[in-house]
């Protein structure tokens, strides 16, 4: 009995040291993503602020930042990744879709239609963007290694009451001065008759994309509210059933 018990204990010691090893590492490893990302959109902004202070327009802006833009914006796939394995408990469909309609208005919107970029919109969608996304990988960071200031737990918390609306008006604005030359070039669209037999007319679907923003808008906003009641002011919140 006593052998049998003795081993038990050694078993359960065995595994509660696999789950610590497991939970550091992981740590460390969101950890270094979070620096990462921090750092990148960080050089971004950076490289924003130099590109306007030296030309004095933001005609250029934004083939002067693509390719930076396109590799840590592509890089945060690694979230939905992050919620699939379990690392982080947040929803994959909510961060899927929210990493993907980032990735959808950088690489088939602002990045295919050259006409567009330099448009005051996606200055304005960027400069959310890059405030949001400093905020927010920071404010991670510091979470993570046990030291968060209330200054960026404010931020957090805050920023996104103005900030949010302003990207996506930010993005709206881009997506609509895209349609004209979508509709003229044919982009993306594939006609009948084809071998395929199936027709796709991507000027409709980004009337579809802007369209899916009314419902979609309001739900993340307010879910973001309560978020911000329940960590500032301590709230307890009740989800209503659907």
């Amino acid at each position: 009995m006593a052998s049998g018990e003795e081993d038990g204990s050694l078993d359960e010691k065995e595994n509660n040291n696999k789950k610590r090893i497991r939970s550091a590492l992981a740590t460390a490893w969101l950890t270094f993503y979070n620096i990462t990302m921090t750092a990148g959109w960080l050089v971004l902004a950076v490289a924003m602020a130099k590109f306007y202070i030296q030309r004095g327009t933001h005609k250029g802006l934004y083939r002067n930042i693509s390719k930076t833009l396109k590799f840590f914006q592509t890089f945060a796939l690694l979230e939905v990744v992050h919620c699939a394995v379990g690392l982080v408990r947040t929803s994959v469909i909510v961060t899927g879709v929210q990493v993907s309609s980032r990735i959808f208005m950088v690489w088939f919107v602002t990045n295919s239609i050259r006409q567009i970029q330099n448009e005051e919109s996606v200055v304005l969608f960027l400069v959310v963007w890059t405030v949001t996304e400093i905020t927010r990988y920071s404010f991670y960071t510091f979470s993570l290694i046990n030291h968060l200031p209330y200054f960026i737990k404010w931020a957090r918390y805050n920023m996104f009451i103005v900030m949010y609306p302003l990207g996506v008006i930010g993005e709206l604005m881009t997506i609509y001065s895209a349609l004209p030359y979508v509709q003229r070039s044919g982009m993306f669209s594939l006609r009948l008759p084809n071998k395929y037999n199936v027709s796709f007319d991507y000027y409709i679907f980004l009337i579809i994309i802007m369209l899916s923003y009314i419902p979609l808008f309001p739900q993340l906003y307010f879910h973001m509210l309560r978020q911000r009641r329940r960590v500032l002011h301590g709230e307890v919140i009740v989800e209503k059933d659907d």
